[in-house]
This record gives structure tokens, C-alpha cells and sequence, in this order.
């Protein structure tokens, strides 16, 4: 068994979040995903102190394409250096974790 992640970016739409989740799932990189928004954001960027409104886009994958996926999103979004990050999950029931696997692999 691979583990298994759930990798999140933000971005500034709830269309771009949907245009990555498209391509990103297509491609067999992910086996799904959610877009949550609109989210509240308060950040340091560029050295001044911002707020703004994101649209949250989470993806269900493994391990062994998250370097694939993390490529994946970093090219295709429209920030230059947009936020992704990966957390491991703990438990997952055998029947999602064999989804995941066959839904990603190569």
C-alpha cells in the first residue's frame, strides 16, 4: 500500500481552482478532488501584509505521484509561486485506499 495524501492549493477563483482540479484529475494525478471557498486569507507576500478572498482546491493521491502533481499544479496556475502542500493521512479504509491506487496509477 502507497501511502496516501491529501495535497492542497490555494488560488484566486473558484474557476482556476476548477480548471487545476480538471487537468490535474485527467491526467491520472489525483483520483479526485474538492474546491472549497470563498476563504477568508490573511498572509505576509512580497513583504507588505495582506487579506483577500481564495477558493481552496484539495486533491486525493499517492505518495508516489505527489512530485508529478505538485509539477502539475505549480505549472499550470497563475501564480508564480502558489502554495502546495501535502499531508499524509493517518487511516484510510481499504476500499478508498485501492480507489486511489488504481485510479493513479501509471
Amino acid at each position: 500500500m502507497d501511502e496516501m495524501l491529501t495535497v492542497s492549493t490555494a488560488t484566486p477563483t473558484r474557476d482556476v481552482a476548477v480548471r487545476l482540479a480538471r487537468s490535474a484529475i485527467s491526467a491520472g494525478l489525483a483520483a479526485g478532488g474538492q474546491i472549497v471557498g470563498p476563504v477568508a486569507s490573511v498572509f505576509w507576500h512580497g513583504g507588505e501584509f495582506g487579506e483577500g478572498e481564495e477558493w481552496v482546491a484539495s486533491f486525493k493521491t499517492t505518495a508516489a505521484r505527489y512530485d508529478e502533481l505538485e509539477a502539475h499544479l505549480i505549472e499550470h496556475h497563475e501564480w508564480q509561486n502558489p502554495e502546495v502542500t501535502a499531508v499524509p493521512l493517518a487511516r484510510a479504509s481499504a476500499a478508498y485506499v485501492e480507489w486511489v491506487e488504481r485510479v493513479t496509477a501509471k
